[in-house]
């Protein structure tokens, strides 16, 4: 699949020719991750570190909060990955310090190696000295300490002479199990396509920023469909991958959800784009979309407001919500507009009740001697949470981020119980 990507320069998003003649100055990267971001992770290279002269720190972190990014640029010891993992970074790339000392001391599965290669033979010192060790040499090295490589063709780098699927493919299966992401040179998306079919995905710049195709293109290249229609089912979900409902997909409606950044379909009743919500108020924000293992099916993750997706007025096409989600969409409910003697009303408007109630619930909950009774007193816990965030504005949804936010670490906190821990205040 597509990942696009931000090269940061003084703090803008920029495009270089061959890696040294600026071409194209973007300005403010946010907006650019903001679009990008909705298709997957996008790249994120500190231009300004990898040649030493300075950082763009502050903006990067910044994009951190706006979209899943893998972090690269002047990533060049152990300590320094592991900041950009613990900062929300998905994933590091290293390049002159990929050596096998460092990485064993990081986390597999979230490190690529990245090889610049100009005719088959690895560059390093911003692609002005050759190694003198081939592209298929440093694979085998590394393979075995990282969960990717970045492998970008120099000699195509903003050139976009397209992509050499035959030696795509080579890469692919000596990397395996390590996922390949190609560079340089992606002139159509059909490069796309060829690279996601041997197995790869690309990594794309200066097509994106001179308009040569759009975001949508570049990620439906690899979407096929066994449709007479060709259209893509598209699975909804809310942010915690609840479904919500099926739809159908086209390359317009798909452009049209990234443009607007709203939940934007194919009808096949009306026969043409379709935006959810546009009469009824159900409307949605578009958070991500996906595609599945298969390339034909897709799946949008949408922030629903409204009464829900269904045209019934339900949260979802198969009923309505259930647990934790139900829970947190009543007491929501009931911040807005309580009915007389609500419970959830009444904690809200008496905060030293709902903290004796939240303390007391949790000591019962480390009380509990059965599974039945766990679950009963974990449930009232829950729900006492639910009120004591949302009675702050914290939605269910925010605490779910703030939960995958914290597995991205790397550095544990030690978890320590705190003086005052023992009960509630007097």
């Amino acid at each position: 699949m597509i990942v696009p990507s931000i090269d940061l320069m003084n703090g803008n998003a920029v495009q270089l020719v061959g890696g040294k003649e600026l071409k194209i100055d973007a300005g403010d990267p946010r907006p650019i991750a903001d679009r990008f971001g909705l298709v997957g992770e996008i790249a994120v290279i500190d231009l300004d570190a990898a040649l030493g002269k300075g950082s763009n720190t502050e903006v990067i972190r910044d994009l951190l909060g706006r979209a899943s990014c893998r972090v690269g640029g002047g990533i060049r010891d152990v300590e320094s990955a592991i900041r950009w993992l613990d900062a929300g970074a998905s994933k590091v790339i290293l390049g002159t310090a990929a050596r096998p000392e460092i990485l064993r001391e990081l986390p597999k599965e979230r490190v690529i190696a990245a090889l610049d290669a100009r005719d088959g033979e690895v560059v390093d010192q911003g692609w002005t000295r050759s190694t003198g060790a081939t592209v298929e040499d440093r694979i085998v090295e590394l393979r075995e300490y990282v969960g990717g490589f970045l492998v970008t063709f120099v000699e195509r780098e903003g050139r976009m002479q397209g992509l050499p699927a035959d030696r795509i493919a080579q890469l692919v299966e000596l990397a395996s199990p390590a996922r390949v992401t190609v560079a340089g040179g992606v002139r159509t998306p059909e490069d796309i396509a060829v690279a996601d079919r041997a197995g790869a995905d690309t990594q794309v710049g200066m097509a994106l920023y001179t308009n040569t195709f759009d975001v949508a293109q570049g990620f439906c290249a690899p979407l096929r469909s066994d449709r007479a229609d060709g259209l893509w089912p598209t699975v909804v979900t809310d942010p915690s991958g609840r479904a919500l409902g099926l739809v159908y997909s086209n390359l317009d409606s798909v452009r049209a959800a990234i443009e607007q950044k709203r939940g934007v379909y194919f009808s096949r009743s009306r026969d043409g784009v379709w935006i959810k919500g546009e009469t009824s108020g159900d409307t949605q924000d578009l958070l991500a979309i996906a595609a599945d293992c298969d390339r034909d099916a897709l799946r949008f993750t949408v922030r629903q407001h409204g009464r829900g997706f269904c045209h019934t007025g339900d949260a979802t096409c198969f009923g309505p919500l259930a647990g934790i989600a139900a829970l947190d969409r009543t007491v929501a409910a009931r911040l807005a507009d309580a009915p007389p003697g609500s419970y959830t009303a009444r904690l809200i408007g008496d905060p030293s009740l709902l903290e004796s109630k939240l303390v007391e619930e949790a000591r019962e909950l480390c009380e509990a001697s059965t599974p039945a009774d766990a679950a009963h007193e974990a449930a009232d816990v829950i729900y006492f949470a639910t009120v004591a965030a949302r009675a702050r504005g914290a939605s269910l949804e925010d605490i779910e981020r703030k939960l995958d936010e914290r597995t991205r670490r790397v550095t544990r906190r030690p978890g320590n119980a705190k003086p005052d821990s023992g009960g509630a205040k007097p």
